[in-house]
């Protein structure tokens, strides 16, 4: 019975971090999402680049990204320990916060110009976040990659969508 105990809690306590990394990417995702989204008639009223992907095109790369983030910040939080794992931990939570605080800035203050600036914090924040992942758990790191480049991506099309729709009249 002891060595099934055992066996069992050492089971749980590796799955501890992947657990705590999902709950806290579903809930950056969740308050992402009330702001709104590319389905909105607000952001479907914007002058949009031709090279912008469709609306359905965000939740099927959001999806796995999210997940790639959860994954990321399980691997490396279950092998980091002490001030490093916390450091980790609150690296990881920034990032969530910038990320879900960037469609408040765009969607919920209905501004490009203010997405844009969310959206250039995040960029900066992936590549620290990135650099101080990779030097404990490489692995974990290069999970981000997708996520920072679709991070990019997106700062590309905010800046788009902020010079096509500068002025007053796009405001509300």
């Amino acid at each position: 019975m002891g060595t099934k105990w055992t066996a069992r809690r050492a089971r749980a306590a590796r799955a501890a971090p992947y657990a705590g990394a999902a709950l806290a990417v579903t809930a950056a995702a969740l308050v992402g999402a009330r702001a709104s989204g590319p389905a909105s008639p607000w952001y479907r009223s914007l002058d949009r680049p031709r090279w912008q992907p469709p609306p359905w095109v965000f939740p099927a790369v959001w999806t796995p990204l999210y997940a790639s983030i959860a994954w990321s910040a399980g691997h490396a939080l279950g092998r980091a320990t002490g001030r490093e794992r916390a450091a980790l931990a609150a690296s990881y939570g920034t990032n969530l916060a910038l990320n879900a605080g960037w469609t408040w800035l765009f969607f919920g203050l209905r501004s490009p110009a203010a997405g844009v600036a969310g959206s250039v914090l995040l960029d900066a924040h992936n590549l620290r976040l990135i650099g101080r992942v990779a030097r404990h758990d490489p692995a974990a790191a290069a999970a981000l990659a997708p996520y920072a480049g679709w991070c990019l991506f997106a700062t590309a099309l905010s800046g788009s969508l902020a010079r096509r729709n500068s002025g007053p009249s796009r405001a509300g």
